[in-house]
């Protein structure tokens, strides 16, 4: 039977999906039913752009819980940048958001306008990219030392506890440090060699920039951390175009479906991924939603954890068909 990734099942149910939107001015939805609370409840959800396909499932997710909430009137924007996307929430906090879902762009730029909120006393719920400070009511994220750990542990296993590895680095942010960190630990441990560090900034594009460097520089490299899925799909273009595909392969992470059914066909350029999954913003959501609208988020605070963090899980040949949705937009 197959299994959802944790988190995912809690946004599965039979509503339609409201069309992505662009970058730009917040856009209200208001979901208008006959039945309506006394109060009406207004809560902003700000995310990045759709520049990559995890973050194109970080809006489909998105979307898809708003509109389980008829009665709550919803305020939503992605952006490109760490600039638009204060410039959303402050629009934002004009408009009197209740509470704010949020996804940074990127941790420090977004800090002190989500400082700025919360001493207004908006109610946020910060997902996957944390905070400098702890500003947010309720902190929602992926296990990222788990990530790093067991990614770079099935490498140097895979490598014999030796070999030459290069590495592509995310977005800086929580999300990345933590991964990094706990990556080099295990790699420092065990001996590997790491020729270099790039930042791919989880983008395609930057990604075949950054591997054709290293392909150029390096006559040996046995294998590619890339830390992401779509970063690993611009390391394999790369590789390919420079004919070296039989001398490395790449683990990159985060569960995007083509790279699932690679896992699962046994395609030797990658033999894992590991979990992360876009449907965290939807568990953000709901979160906000059941802290919010009943008038008592100060009473539904002393039950909530301030930390809440979900585990990842790695993919093999053995397990992937556990994890492959090929219906899914990411």
């Amino acid at each position: 039977m197959k299994r959802f990734p944790k988190l995912v099942g809690m946004a599965l149910l039979s509503l339609g999906l409201a069309a992505l939107a662009g970058c730009g001015k917040p856009q209200s939805y208001a979901f208008d039913r006959d039945v309506a609370p006394a109060t009406r409840v207004k809560i902003g959800v700000s995310v990045p752009a759709a520049t990559h396909g995890w973050t194109a499932g970080i809006g489909w997710w998105a979307q898809r819980a708003m509109a389980l909430y008829p009665n709550i009137e919803w305020v939503y924007s992605t952006a490109d940048g760490p600039d638009r996307q204060v410039s959303d929430i402050e629009d934002m906090m004009t408009q009197g958001i209740d509470a704010l879902v949020i996804l940074a762009t990127e941790s420090a730029p977004l800090t002190d306008v989500a400082e700025r909120a919360s001493q207004r006393g908006i109610y946020i719920v910060n997902v996957d990219r944390g905070f400098t400070k702890p500003v947010a009511d309720i902190f929602l994220e992926g296990d990222n030392r788990a990530f790093g750990r067991m990614s770079a542990e099935l490498m140097v296993k895979k490598l014999g506890g030796k070999g030459k590895i290069v590495i592509l680095r995310g977005i800086p942010c929580t999300v990345d440090t933590l991964r990094y960190e706990a990556a080099m630990e295990v790699f420092n441990a065990a001996g590997i060699e790491v020729l270099g560090t790039l930042p791919g900034m989880w983008n395609r594009s930057k990604a075949l920039e950054c591997m054709q460097a290293f392909l150029a520089q390096h006559k040996q490299i046995d294998a590619v951390w890339a830390s992401d899925d779509d970063m690993a799909v611009g390391c394999e273009q790369a590789i390919r175009e420079a004919g070296r595909e039989k001398e490395m392969w790449i683990l990159g992470g985060a569960g995007m479906k083509e790279i699932i059914k690679k896992v699962m066909d046994g395609d030797p350029m990658y033999p894992a991924n590991i979990t992360y999954s876009p449907s965290m913003i939807a568990a953000g959501v709901h979160l906000a939603v059941a802290s919010m609208r009943d008038g008592k988020s100060k009473q539904v605070s002393e039950f909530m954890p301030r930390h809440l963090i979900i585990d990842c899980e790695l993919v093999t040949p053995e397990n992937a068909k556990n994890y492959y949705f090929p219906d899914a937009i990411y």
